[in-house]
């Protein structure tokens, strides 16, 4: 029996990409045609698109179908800790014997020729889910949506576009609609598609992009909504509508997460049958890590004092510092324990606009490095950003080293640690403390 392991292909597959990224579906669908098609022999997919809240609304559908009886394939992008958190077969990471075949498979195909490894990875993940039997495949675009690798599916159940906003700007344009542009990209000629909050001129280009395409929209505010009071919220759409508790998930902008995941899983053929039951069910048992998680083991929170809450969260742009900073802002209403926060960012992201929002709630900060990330923002220059964007921050090493720099503020009083900054940041705190 071979001692390969799934990262040995994984790194081999690495060489295989491009030396300038160029963003086109070309080698993919040339790829998946020597395959076979296995893009063509899936379960039922809903396809989301967005800036924020892809991964979560997706975890919120896959909670809901699960409570309902349904099995459930998931792809999402990146991995936080393991690839294979990348690809959920049946509610399952795919095991590590069945990742390493298919990646050796994959390989072969490829025969040394120029890929991408998102393309060639999301090519390995079709291949496991056409050969998986499951009612629904959850989809996640990687970067864009237009030229991105999912985007090879032809006539998905319903398209999901949960809200736009500025990221990956390099690739995708330097504006909202630009970007939007880009997102709208996954929309198919009569392929219903649910479209989430949305800033005005994003909706106009999704709404242009609809209308050539004959495409029906079901959008927030013109076809569905929701609401929140102190105890509930409620969503108001089609026959999922009613009050519901609070979701799993912490921050209010869950709230609109999980009423988009409604409105999709509303759009679905006839031969899917959700109640109430399973909405409420699913609503509980949801869960998203890094996605203001709170820790509560591992060696960061045997460091901390007591009285001290440790959060993660791997938001790395200005509208996911928004949401941490309306999170915050609710807790300080409520208990008035300062927040301190140690962060790690990649110089692909608006570092000082996170900050920004981050600013008024944060009484001290640290800035770390991210190991093993070349993109990483030194610790130095980081905290320099900090101090722009007004907030009290200085260097460290490790974020063990910057809790120690942290302590005397720390075991004061009753108080909030947040951990933020990038998602890979949060998978490196995960492995050694989920």
């Amino acid at each position: 029996m071979s001692d390969l392991l799934s990262d040995d292909v994984l790194a081999r597959l690495q060489d295989l990409h491009p030396r300038v990224i160029d963003l086109h579906l070309g080698r993919l669908e040339a790829l998946l045609e020597d395959m076979g098609h296995p893009e063509k022999r899936l379960p039922p997919v809903i396809h989301v698109a967005g800036t924020n809240g892809k991964g979560s609304t997706i975890a919120f559908m896959k909670a809901i179908l699960e409570a309902a009886g349904y099995s459930v394939h998931v792809y999402t992008s990146p991995h936080l800790v393991d690839f294979a958190e990348r690809i959920t077969l049946n509610g399952k990471f795919i095991s590590e014997a069945k990742l390493t075949d298919l990646l050796l498979r994959i390989e072969d195909y490829c025969k040394g020729r120029e890929i991408t490894f998102f393309e060639v990875t999301t090519a390995a993940a079709f291949l496991a889910y056409s050969e998986t039997p499951a009612d629904i495949l959850l989809l996640e675009t990687g970067l864009g949506g237009r030229l991105d690798a999912t985007n090879v599916i032809e006539a998905p159940a319903v398209t999901v576009i949960t809200p736009i906003s500025r990221d990956h700007e390099d690739f995708l344009g330097n504006s909202i609609a630009k970007i939007a542009v880009e997102k709208a990209g996954i929309l198919k000629a009569d392929c219903p598609a649910v479209i989430g909050p949305q800033d005005d001129k994003a909706l106009e280009v999704i709404e242009k992009r609809a209308s050539g395409l004959n495409t029906p929209l079901h959008s927030c505010k013109e076809n569905w909504d929701f609401s929140v009071t102190a105890g509930s919220w409620t969503y108001k759409g089609g026959p999922l509508s009613g009050e519901n508790a609070f979701p799993a998930l912490a921050g209010s902008h869950q709230i609109a997460n999980a009423a988009t995941a409604l409105a999709a899983l509303e759009l679905l053929p006839g031969s899917f049958t959700i109640s109430r039951h399973a909405v409420a069910a699913g609503l509980q048992s949801v869960s998203w890590p890094a996605r203001l998680q709170k820790l509560t083991r591992g060696p960061l929170i045997s460091q901390l004092p007591n009285g001290v809450t440790l959060w993660l969260d791997g938001g790395h742009n200005e509208a996911a510092a928004e949401r941490i900073a309306e999170y915050f802002e609710h807790l300080a209403a409520e208990n008035e324990q300062p927040l301190f926060l140690v962060s790690g960012m990649l110089n692909t992201k608006d570092q000082i606009s996170y900050f920004r929002k981050l600013q008024p709630f944060v009484e001290k900060a640290y800035a770390i490095p991210i190991d093993g990330e070349k993109a990483a923002t030194p610790p130095e220059e980081l905290a320099r950003m900090g101090q722009q964007a007004g907030i009290d921050m200085a260097p460290a090493c490790t974020p063990e080293e910057a809790i120690d720099c942290l302590m005397p503020y720390l075991g004061k009083r009753p108080c909030n640690l947040l951990i933020a900054g990038s998602l890979y940041l949060a998978g490196k705190i995960l492995k050694s403390n989920g």
